[in-house]
């Protein structure tokens, strides 16, 4: 049972429950423990933190639990009864989450899931009772103290916009559980077949999911889920349409006639007997998996069956009608989002059960090195036939087999569909007396790649007869082969057969004696006009997916190269005319060809490899191909072995850039630079495997060739467009790839040497841009990259690269130019500064800091906060108005600099005018900052710290408005912005304390004290330094001092509690806070008369 310990036995510690305690000392032995308790009515020591060790969730929980418990009653006294019992429910949600935390018996994964589960509750029930929203990552609270100004403010701003419409997920897959189909009038196996048509094309768009069902209608074999249970994989947005249809397919194992009577005959069918259709968009509005009732239809013509569901789809009543009034498909029917790992940790039941995998006609958007894959799809579409002799049409049965070269049939290659293993055979339905039946039937051959060669595809034709034992006479056969000798498979598309005439099964057991016959009508020569005109034909579409095999000979031209190399320079040039979805079927075959040839025939064909490889690495920044760069990336690490090939690489690559300022037509050199990142992978790899084989062997030829690579690059970025030569779009294209180069280098060369070649290759840019020039927007996306890179987080690099990156930075924000990528790059540097970094690199990397930007900062965030606004009740931030990052990079500033860095900052100015600016822009931002609108108004965490960093920075800067503008120097306007801002500072909603409650309050005395006490103190003692001055009448008519200390005089009359504190307890100790307000009232009440007066 858990409750709450009042504590009243001998040496008891009243406890409530969630109250945390400090374990200050314990003995062994003795059960005696000396504790300090975090309770709400106690008084910890000053600067004292008590971190609890269980989870920063469970403390999360307890103590936004304890506040809404209060919260929660007056919802009732105030008579709000929906949120009342809605919040009820969330906080015994919550309570049941964190007993399930807190006894530890939670997978990762499952933790993960409940802690997300926890915050989201958290979140809404502080939203809904207009609490504060709280900053977290990996759903743990963060201290704002620890992270950066600009990380707060991310987190805050991502937290603020939870609400919106989450990022679309663009994989979908279909789970389909079929429980059973009800009807009247069974008796006879079914077989089920689902899959997915695309009504607009008029094609399946997946392979067919295969069920077989008893004669009462259940599945077979109940106790394998994976044999009622699939998932259609790999379906992408686009499928998600109302033209997009689960297609059913129900097929009888029986008797000709449903209706005929027994007989002595064992001879069984596969006969139509219903079909069911569901649209995919209807299950889009499902939450959860839910159980469907389809209706089954039936043909009203037989010969109709191929196109019953497009019948049923278009609304021709006229073809089909109901199978029965009772007839019916229970089938349960969910839509799921995501990565198919994903999903396998989300729903581990469905998966560890067991679940068949139903893949889509095709590729997946991915092929990874290493993965076999050799699926050839046929589909038997129609045939035509002669009655021969009868008078009637025959009853036609297809039995199809895949044959290896030696003519035996390939046990277990013929798949109906997933779910059931694959068969010898397959037997398609009968169409009763039908000499033109269209089946419209998909079968897969999962044939090896190695057994591809030689292999066939027959189709032996028999008449089912329903007289006497029923027996099935063969009549005839086709035939397929599926390679050509030159090693072509045979074409996608649709194949007219040729109907050979057989009549005894002998004439079948060599295969050698047909396979000389030609199979397709099309591959007739012209004058054999006998076989051309016979009716007899077999029509079937083919569809190969291989990872091995290719239709295409050019591509088999250039992977067969050793075997015709005086085709290889042919091949290289008709490499550009493959279409992209084939070369990256072959991609790392196609990758060990170029490879292989450049190792063999550098000199020969070294620029056409190049060219090949660019042309290669350019294809998959295309869209449709985008997905195989991790293919790629996979290929360099794991299986690229051309140690010799980087001096070919780096030689022909410089022979281009040198190319660049002469060459009239810069597109193909473009093209070259577009692939500068993946031409780097290769080198840097390829040199790594010579130095490995040789033991770093021409370690300094390989640096020269790579200096004086480098040498070519920044001489081409130092040249002004000049002409009609469009050099400066070529420049901008390889600054858009150059970032991606960094990472690279860092495998080979120091930090401090790729930095020294990024900062020379970023300086050598030409300055005296024009504004509009669009290269210098590329400029900064370049600066960009590059400090989000991973060589910018190593301080020996940012020294290094920091002044080029600042120059940049400054001459973009003083023009006002790109400032939304300029408060990117300021976050990010700002990101990287550790706040209690004491190294003399990091003071300097701040000063240097404070000296370029600081300035342009100010005055960047007074001209945007000065704009037009857009009518609505707050200034968000928003990616256009990036007031709010402009901001939080400068209280990030502010919170790094120390006491040497503000001396270095005054000590800059060189004359009082410049100091007197500074200061009139840095207390004007200031009044900025406070505003009410700068922040949402649940951003309570970032107020207090902006208005921590800005009483920290007002005490310094105090000094310097004493020091230079006081008695002879004194200065009106700068005086009066600095009390104007003290005013607005001390009334600010967020500091007034006591309208908090007990808990909040608590914790901001403990993390900043009372910053009303310390503004005021400082205004004190400024009123205090004006001396003379002071005098309002000589001077001041008009300054508002009678208004600053009325405000003060109205803060301890409102902070009773205040007055028995001491007021300058850290900086004058003396001082009591009555001997303060008697002095300034004594001081000050004739101001305050006067300025009564005159109002």
């Amino acid at each position: 049972v858990l409750a709450s310990f009042r504590g009243t036995v001998q040496h008891g510690l009243p406890l409530e429950i969630g109250d945390t305690v400090q374990i200050l000392e314990k003995c062994e032995g003795v059960s005696h423990i000396c504790c300090t308790v975090c309770h709400p009515h106690l008084t910890h020591r000053q600067f004292e933190t008590v971190v609890p060790t269980e989870d920063s969730v469970i403390t999360e929980m307890t103590s936004t639990l304890r506040d809404w418990g209060a919260m929660w009653k007056q919802l009732f006294v105030k008579n709000e009864g929906d949120l009342f019992h809605r919040l009820w429910h969330v906080m015994n949600e919550i309570l049941d989450l964190r007993r399930q935390v807190l006894v530890g018996h939670l997978t990762h994964d499952r933790m993960r899931d409940v802690k997300q589960h926890i915050t989201a509750r958290l979140d809404w029930g502080n939203e809904q009772l207009g609490l504060d929203l709280v900053p977290r990552r990996e759903f743990s609270m963060v201290d704002p103290d620890e992270i950066s100004v600009t990380e707060l403010y991310r987190l805050m701003e991502n937290r603020q916009r939870k609400k919106e419409t989450p990022t679309p997920v663009s994989t979908h897959h279909l789970f389909v559980h079929l429980k059973s189909l009800m009807s009247s009038n069974l008796g006879e196996d079914l077989e089920v077949f689902f899959f997915i048509y695309d009504s607009r094309e008029n094609k399946p768009l997946s392979e067919r999911f295969f069920v077989k069902l008893n004669k009462n209608g259940l599945p077979k074999f109940p106790e394998k889920t994976e044999r009622q249970c699939t998932l259609f994989v790999d379906l992408g947005s686009g499928d998600l349409r109302k033209d997009v249809y689960i297609i059913v397919h129900i097929i009888r194992i029986g008797r000709m006639g449903a209706g005929e009577k027994k007989n002595t005959c064992n001879v069984q069918y596969r006969r139509p007997f219903g079909c069911a259709v569901v649209s995919i968009a209807d299950l889009l509005t499902a939450d959860s998996k839910d159980d469907h009732l389809l209706k089954v239809y039936a043909c009203n013509t037989e010969s109709d069956w191929s196109q019953i569901h497009d019948n049923i789809i278009k609304k021709v009543n006229s073809r089909y009608n109901l199978s029965g009034s009772n007839t019916g498909l229970a089938v349960a029917l969910q839509l799921l989002h995501g990565d198919i790992e994903q999903l396998r940790r989300e729903y581990m039941v469905l998966f560890t059960r067991g679940v068949s995998i139903t893949k889509k006609l095709g590729f997946s958007d991915v092929i990874m090195p290493g993965e076999m894959r050799n699926d050839l799809y046929i589909t038997l579409e129609k045939g035509e036939f002669e009655k021969g002799g009868k008078s009637v049409a025959r009853n036609v049965e297809v039995t199809v087999y895949a044959l290896d070269a030696d003519g035996q049939i390939l046990k277990g290659f013929v798949a109906m569909g997933s779910g059931e293993p694959g068969g010898d055979e397959y037997h398609t339905f009968v169409l009763y007396h039908n000499n033109s039946p269209r089946w419209a039937e998909l079968i897969k051959l999962p044939i090896p790649v190695d057994m591809f060669r030689g292999s066939h595809v027959r189709f032996e034709f028999r008449h089912c007869s329903t007289k006497d034992k029923g027996e099935k006479k063969l009549f005839g056969f086709s035939f397929v082969t599926l390679m050509q000798e030159d090693g072509r498979t045979l074409p996608d598309g649709t194949h007219e057969l040729i109907v050979h005439k057989c009549e005894e099964n002998a004439n079948l057991q060599d295969c050698a004696r047909y396979l000389k016959l030609p199979f397709s009508k099309s591959d007739l020569p012209g004058n054999n006009q006998t076989m051309k005109g016979t009716k007899e034909s077999l029509w079937i579409t083919s569809f190969l997916c291989s990872t091995k095999l290719t239709q295409n000979g050019d591509m088999l031209d250039l992977l067969k190269w050793r075997a015709h190399p005086e085709r290889i320079s042919d091949s290289l040039s008709k490499l550009k005319e493959i279409d992209g979805s084939e070369i990256v079927k072959f991609l790392q075959d196609t990758l060990d060809t170029l490879f292989g040839i450049l190792d063999e025939s550098s000199q020969r064909y070294a620029l056409k490899v190049f060219d090949c490889l660019v042309h290669i690495i350019n294809l998959l920044q295309d869209s449709k191909f985008q997905h195989f760069k991790p293919v790629m990336d996979t290929y360099i690490e794991s299986h690229f072995a051309g140690a010799l090939s980087y001096r070919d690489l780096i030689k022909v690559l410089k022979w281009y850039v040198d190319r660049i300022i002469e060459a009239d037509r810069q597109e193909h050199i473009q093209q070259v630079l577009k692939a500068t990142e993946y031409i780097f992978k290769y080198i840097i790899q390829s040199r790594r495997l010579f130095a490995l084989a040789t033991g770093g062997q021409n370690e300094e030829e390989f640096r020269c060739c790579v200096h004086e690579l480098f040498m070519s690059i920044r001489f081409f970025l130092s040249q002004e467009n000049k002409g009609s030569r469009p050099i400066t779009q070529t420049q901008a294209v390889f600054l858009q790839s150059f970032p991606a180069v960094y990472g690279e280098l860092l495998k080979l060369f120091t930090v401090r040497e790729v930095a020294t070649f990024i900062r020379e290759t970023l300086g050598s840019l030409p300055t005296a841009s024009q504004a509009d020039c669009p290269l210098e927007a590329v400029k900064l996306h370049c600066i960009a990259k590059t400090v989000e890179s991973q060589l910018y987080t190593n301080p020996v690099s940012r020294c290094i690269l920091l002044p080029v990156v600042l120059r940049l930075l400054q001459a973009h924000m003083q023009e006002q130019r790109d400032l939304v990528m300029c408060a990117h790059i300021l976050t990010c540097m700002l990101s990287l500064l550790k706040k209690d970094d004491t190294e003399p690199a990091a003071s300097e990397e701040v000063d240097l800091i404070v000296e370029s930007v600081l300035g342009v900062l100010l005055r960047t965030i007074l001209e945007i906060a000065n704009r037009p606004q857009p009518a609505g009740p707050t200034l968000r931030p928003q990616v256009q108005d990036v007031t709010g990052e402009f901001v939080s990079c400068l209280l990030a500033l502010l919170r790094h600099m120390k006491d040497r860095h503000y001396q270095q900052l005054l000590q800059r100015f060189t004359s009082k005018d410049e100091l007197r600016d500074f200061l009139l822009h840095i207390f004007t931002v200031f009044r900025i900052l406070i505003r009410p609108e700068m922040f949402p108004k649940d951003w309570t965490v970032m107020r207090l710290v902006t208005n921590n960093i800005i009483i920290t920075t007002v005490l310094y800067l105090s000094d310097a408005l004493r020091k230079n503008f006081l008695n002879d120097k004194f200065d009106y306007k700068v005086w009066d912005s600095y009390f104007c801002l003290s005013v607005i500072f001390i009334n600010q909603p967020c500091l007034q304390l006591e309208t908090f409650s007990a808990s909040k309050r608590k914790k901001i005395l403990e993390k900043y004290g009372d910053m009303r006490v310390m503004m005021g103190c400082e205004i004190f003692s400024m009123w205090q330094n004006l001396g003379n001055i002071k005098d309002f009448s000589s001077l001041y008519c008009g300054l508002p001092i009678a208004g600053v200390i009325s405000c003060i005089l109205y803060f301890f009359s409102k902070s009773p509690w205040f007055i028995h504190m001491n007021l300058f307890i850290v900086t004058r100790p003396a001082v009591k806070v009555s001997h303060f307000i008697s002095t300034v009232h004594h001081s000050l009440s004739p101001l305050c008369r006067t300025s009564t007066k005159q109002s």
